[in-house]
């Protein structure tokens, strides 16, 4: 597996506060070149607000993220080029086509001409929508309009993806189809690090984050994590009972 020697992402003593209330706090992790990186967890752990940092939308209130060695604050341009962020809530046109959505975000990243021509086949075909291309982006099903928003993301050809639960609420047919086009991307040398609410894509990844009440619980390879138990998510849901009975007691003896 490429890249597990080399720290392509650092994430280092990570902290961000909404108020007082702490959203990350002292997160540690690196992932490497090549790697699919999951993060899994609660509803409100941290995992969304983590992402848009790395996203450069957030800044961090203490400690670092480096992105293929470039500082996500102190060179944030450089960054923005290097990675594509498809949020929960991704900016879809709805009433634009698939093709015009796809012309609309390659636009936006200066991508013309012939070459443009080349993409816009490349990732119709890649998200098996070549035959919707006319289709108002509004009508499409929900399952559809995730893999839309993927080639949107992928069209200016990032070698960073990062991807905020992209299939919460689709169905499982769509959910396979968008981890296909995921390794393929990875299979290419892609970076990705994805947020997800089901425990079974969490087995997909090359290394899985465990994310509760802001705080790191662990980051290991799947199999390490379920090691000692039937399946990963007897694994998850131990982890984060021990988690809070380990804060109740600090709380009881405080």
């Amino acid at each position: 597996m490429p890249g597990y020697d080399d720290a392509f992402i650092q994430v280092e003593n990570l902290s961000f506060f909404y108020a007082s209330h702490p959203a990350v706090q002292e997160v540690t992790f690196t992932v490497g070149q090549g790697m699919i990186a999951g993060l899994v967890g609660s509803d409100g752990a941290g995992k969304s607000t983590l992402l848009r940092m790395m996203a450069t939308m957030l800044n961090p209130a203490a400690g670092r993220i480096s992105l293929d060695g470039l500082d996500v604050v102190q060179e944030k341009k450089k960054v923005k080029s290097l990675i594509g962020y498809m949020p929960q809530r991704f900016g879809l046109y709805q009433d634009l086509t698939v093709g015009e959505n796809l012309d609309f975000f390659m636009d936006i990243f200066g991508v013309t001409g012939a070459e443009k021509a080349r993409r816009r086949r490349r990732y119709l075909e890649f998200a098996n929508l070549a035959s919707f291309i006319d289709r108002l982006a509004g009508n499409l099903s929900g399952g559809m309009k995730q893999k839309l928003g993927l080639a949107c993301v992928l069209v200016h050809e990032p070698r960073i993806l990062i991807l905020d639960e992209p299939t919460n609420g689709v169905d499982p047919v769509s959910r396979q189809e968008f981890w296909d086009i995921l390794n393929q991307m990875k299979d290419t040398g892609m970076t990705i690090v994805i947020a997800t609410a089901y425990i079974d894509e969490g087995e997909r990844c090359d290394r899985l984050g465990l994310l509760h009440r802001a705080r790191l619980l662990a980051w290991a390879s799947p199999t390490e994590l379920r090691s000692s138990f039937p399946n990963l998510e007897e694994a998850v849901i131990h982890h984060l009972g021990e988690a809070d009975r380990e804060l109740v007691e600090d709380k009881f003896h405080a």
